[in-house]
């Protein structure tokens, strides 16, 4: 937490900023969501708008987990020491880092969770400890969409690594070639967008998570949703499931 030092040396309209973000999200209804769908489903589109309507906190567990690393918190260290093994991060190693990143103020209106859980075990796990802080996972929105129309997706994306906002040399470009709308830094490719890993991501993919659907669409929560439409289509058709 910031002490009033540290908050004596931010500037008033980042003050301003947050404050009126505080005031905008405050009548909001807390939403705890779970966005579930293979590589180029668009989940890297919908984030976003996700996060900016309804004041939640996205959490890809990837990027948490370096996060945690990098700040060497004590589950970070952890994480680091499992890893420096070659060994795999526990799920309780994980589902205690998204714990520890629900406290933010950030996550007070709820999250968006991508890439978590992939297996019914994590799912379990995480439904365990959101219990023990009295909340439950409300929507999992399973992005629906044929194998052959993602290799089209997956080869034209560009991130932009700092922020996660993603484009596509197609569908969403960015206004300059190469550069973030916002900041204008680099766009990179990530090595694994080829049509050869993305055959092997589908094919972990479908065999992991199709038995999580199940699990979520037991308890009536699960809306799908139909990702081969235009972004905006599914943005709509979002909002309506949340609605």
């Amino acid at each position: 937490m910031a002490s009033a030092a540290q908050l004596e040396d931010v500037p008033n309209d980042t003050l301003f900023h947050e404050l009126m973000r505080r005031m905008r999200c405050a009548p909001k209804q807390e939403k705890r969501i779970i966005l579930v769908g293979p590589p180029g489903c668009g989940k890297g589109t919908q984030s976003p708008i996700l996060k900016e309507e309804h004041c939640l906190c996205h959490l890809a567990t990837g990027d948490m987990l370096r996060a945690a690393v990098a700040q060497q918190t004590p589950l970070g260290l952890e994480a680091k020491a499992a890893m420096d093994k070659g060994a795999l991060v526990s799920d309780d190693l994980v589902v205690g880092i998204i714990d520890e990143a629900l406290q933010r103020p950030s996550c007070a209106k709820g999250f968006i969770l991508d890439g978590f859980p992939r297996t019914v075990v994590q799912a379990q796990k995480l439904d365990a400890a959101l219990e023990k802080q009295g909340v439950k996972i409300d929507k999992v929105l399973d992005f629906e969409i044929d194998d052959s129309i993602l290799e089209e997706r997956i080869t034209g994306r560009w991130i932009h690594p700092a922020s996660g906002r993603s484009y596509h040399s197609k569908f969403a470009p960015p206004k300059v070639s190469g550069k973030d709308d916002i900041t204008g830094e680099a766009l990179i490719q990530r090595k694994d967008d080829t049509a050869e890993v993305l055959k092997k991501r589908l094919t972990s993919f479908h065999e992991q998570t199709t038995p999580v659907i199940e699990y979520y669409a037991q308890k009536g929560i699960v809306k799908k949703i139909e990702a081969e439409k235009s972004a905006n289509v599914v943005t709509e058709e979002i909002r309506k499931s949340l609605a």
